[in-house]
């Protein structure tokens, strides 16, 4: 038996840690928190001093009967969990659950899984750090209190099921303020004028610096030119330089990742663990753009020998975040000369985009010429301008450029490249200039990514909460994330070319939105009630004011316990006054105005299954209902809108004598045939779907259907053999498991079905768990 235990959080990272270590360690996985605060009222002591009552959660019990085992064998034990404030409070939770002795417990940190960085924490160990845990256990707790009060509330004056929380309730006031500002939004049109010269083959792209207000101004400076000489009054040249970004932080690899990679936030974070506990990348939880010395040393050797030394230069980034911890480092591979790694594509490309943004922030400057070039017009004193960008030396930019969130002004964005061989009084001959109509654009949807870049801004969340906060928001249906489609809008597009006018209407497709977050109508209800009743709680600058002094426990500036009570006292009593606001206050049903049809008041409310339409008052005993479409919202829908509604459910027609209805329901609009139900996507209308259209998606889910089911057992029919997106999987109550590489699903029997189900202990398998 081994005489050092080493227990660190998860069993791919003991895997890998065993291989650097003698066999004199023995290594074992916690499978992260072990203790939690057990639900109810009994967790937090509120009168004493808010002390805590932990217990060992369930699915721990048997991972700590096995370590308990361990340690009684051990004559040192070794708490590795990960270097933050969550991973120090494991390690504590640890040591009182397997009630370790000073004497023989050592706390060890690293930042990478590397040979050198595990050896180094071995011989370096310390004791565990009471302010990161208490700093922890203070955002537990506070947490806690937070969610424990408030969500009973919002049970009883809005709906029931519904949660609160201080991080969550703020990022979602975000995403309802914004919808609400592109709600209220005015567009301004406005007239872009722009020209395309022929210069010996080649075009020369320019436009009129500023934009006329009215169609007539622009018609007119339009006319005007026709005819006119255009010539090469000013080129300006001038040296450039671009610099590279700092390496990556955790909010800086999750935008990044969303935009080049288009990953979200959450598989991020899952694919960077994966590539940590491997050995592969330094810690991904960090919010220092701070490299060790070992590391630049490491960067500047891969990069002089790859392109040499011109294109090397040494940096050190400081970190913009207040809490930061410059101890810690950036995001960055634990080994620059490897360009790849083993694993899924997925882990290939972040590891991709990590080394690169690395190496690229030592790497040199890119050195830029731009060139801007003054167009005189001799029939008026305006002049048009382009401008050119020539890279003399790439520098970094021959590994790395980083992405932006800035969407395009309009289609006809002029890109800065490389222009034609220009003189002054050079005369050009114009191709063409036109005038369009534009429109100016409300401040865009959240995307995953930057609400996390906001939230940073905002000092709200560290990088432990990221990934949570945005996960938390979407599975309690506060926040939707997807595309849609935009409108069509006309516009005037005016041209001169070959001396002739032309003007012309036209139509685009504007407002289209790809992966963005929309809050729904409970996240509006439920945002109005905190804010008119809470405002401390999802206040902006209050929780981020929070935050810091979270980082001041971790400090030991402050005690944990103050903290909390000066938060408590004035959000308890807020919680009793609350108590007594009448729930017809809070419900923010609108009436909207009379049914022609049949003379009864229409109504639009939350409803216990979601927002919906009502045809008739609440006594009414032959009132309608229709639930409201998604993107509807009960502040702002018409009563057009909502009569439109009430054409459903609709008769579709008929599909093997049998009837066909549309209509909409808890889960979005759907077709009904024998007594089976078709969702439909975004682009199938229950309103307007032809008999035709929805006979094919009948049968194709019918198709789907067949070939999902593989097989089922007379012994269990609760056991199923099934086709998913990733291959066969087994699928028990509400659990799947994987089925073996050297297994034929259709060929399973009963008895190795069962098998497969017992040897996946991660897996809760109710009845079919061994019983030791």
């Amino acid at each position: 038996m081994s005489k050092n235990l080493v227990i660190v959080e998860s069993p791919a990272k003991a895997k890998t840690i065993e291989g650097y270590l003698g066999k004199d360690f023995k290594v074992a996985s916690s499978y992260g928190h072990v203790r939690d605060l057990p639900k109810g009222d009994k967790a937090i002591d509120i009168q004493n001093r808010f002390k805590p009552t932990y217990e060992v959660t369930p699915d721990k019990k048997e991972v700590i009967k096995q370590l308990k085992s361990l340690v009684k064998n051990a004559e040192t034990v070794y708490l590795a969990s990960d270097d933050d404030r969550e991973g120090e409070a494991i390690s504590w939770h640890l040591k009182e659950v397997l009630k370790l002795k000073d004497e023989n417990t050592k706390r060890i940190v690293f930042r990478e899984i590397t040979k050198n960085a595990i050896t180094k924490a071995i011989e370096n160990p310390r004791t565990i750090d009471y302010d990161l845990v208490n700093a922890q256990q203070a955002r537990r707790i506070l947490d806690r209190l937070v969610g424990f009060e408030l969500s009973p509330i919002l049970w009883k004056k809005i709906k029931a099921g519904l949660s609160a929380g201080r991080v969550q309730s703020v990022a979602v006031r975000l995403i309802v303020e914004r919808e609400r500002e592109i709600e209220k939004f005015k567009s301004k049109s406005a007239y872009r004028i722009t020209a395309i010269f022929d210069v010996e083959g080649k075009s020369l792209a320019a436009e009129l610096p500023k934009k006329f207000d009215s169609q007539e101004e622009a018609e007119d400076f339009l006319k005007k030119c026709i005819g006119a000489e255009f010539n090469i009054q000013n080129l300006e040249k001038k040296p450039g330089k671009k610099t590279p970004a700092a390496p990556f932080t955790t909010s800086t690899l999750q935008q990044e990742a969303s935009r080049k990679l288009s990953f979200s936030v959450a598989q991020t974070m899952s694919v960077a663990q994966k590539l940590y506990e491997a050995g592969k990348i330094t810690y991904m939880r960090t919010d220092s753009t701070n490299l060790s010395e070992d590391a630049m040393a490491a960067a500047k050797d891969e990069i002089t020998s790859a392109y040499g030394s011109e294109y090397h230069k040494s940096r050190k980034y400081s970190t913009k975040s207040e809490g930061a911890q410059e101890a810690h480092e950036a995001i960055r591979p634990t080994d620059f000369s490897k360009h790849d790694t083993s694993g899924d594509r997925n882990e290939q490309r972040l590891y991709e985009l990590i080394w690169k943004r690395a190496i690229a922030s030592q790497m040199a400057d890119a050195e830029l010429e731009k060139t801007n070039v003054t167009i005189g017009i001799s029939t008026l004193p305006q002049t048009l301008t382009a401008t050119g960008e020539v890279i003399k030396f790439e520098g970094f930019l021959k590994v790395y450029l980083e992405s932006t969130d800035e969407e395009p002004e309009d289609d006809e964005s002029t890109e800065k490249g490389l222009l034609p061989p220009l003189k002054i009084g050079q005369v050009l001959e114009l191709v063409e200039m036109k005038g369009r109509e534009t429109f100016s654009r409300p401040a865009p949807r959240y995307t995953e990514a930057s609400l996390v870049k906001k939230l940073e801004e905002m000092g709200i969340g560290r990088p432990s909460t990221y990934a949570p906060t945005i996960s938390t928001i979407q599975k309690r249906n506060y926040v939707i994330k997807e595309s849609r489609e935009g409108t069509e809008r006309k516009y005037t597009e005016m041209k001169i070319s070959k001396g002739t006018f032309k003007k012309e209407n036209k139509t685009e497709i504007a407002g289209a939105d790809k992966n963005k977050l929309f809050p729904t109508n409970i996240a509006m209800v439920v945002n109005d009630f905190l804010v008119e009743h809470f405002p401390n709680v999802i206040d902006f600058t209050f929780t981020a004011r929070v935050e810091k002094e979270f980082d001041d426990i971790a400090q030991g500036g402050q005690n944990w316990e103050d903290m909390i009570q000066n938060f408590y006292g004035a959000f308890h009593t807020r919680v009793e006054e609350t108590a007594n606001v009448a729930r017809a206050d809070v419900n923010s049903a609108r009436e909207l105005g009379v049914d022609p049809k049949t003379g009864k008041k229409v109504i639009v409310r939350l409803g216990k299954f979601g927002p919906l339409a009502q045809i008739g008052e609440q006594e009414d005993e032959e009132k309608q209902f229709a639930s409201l479409k998604r993107g509807q919202f009960i502040e702002n829908i018409t009563l057009e809108d909502a009569l439109e509604l009430f054409k459903l459910p609709r008769d579709v027609g008929q599909f093997e004598d049998k009837k066909i209805v549309a209509a909409i329901g808890r889960f979005g609009p759907y077709l009904r045939h024998d007594s089976k139900f078709v969702s439909l996507g975004k682009e199938h209308d229950p309103l307007s779907i032809s008999e035709e259209e929805a006979i094919e998606l009948i049968k194709a889910k019918r198709k789907a259907d067949a070939e999902k089911h593989i097989k089922t057992f007379e012994e269990n029919e609760e056991i199923q053999i099934l086709n998913g997106r990733w291959g066969p999987y087994i699928k028990f109550g509400k659990n799947n498991f994987k089925i073996p590489k050297d297994k034929e699903a259709a060929e399973l029997t009963y008895a190795e079905t069962i098998e497969i189900i017992e040897n996946q202990p991660e897996k809760k398998k109710g009845r079919f768990a061994k019983k030791k």
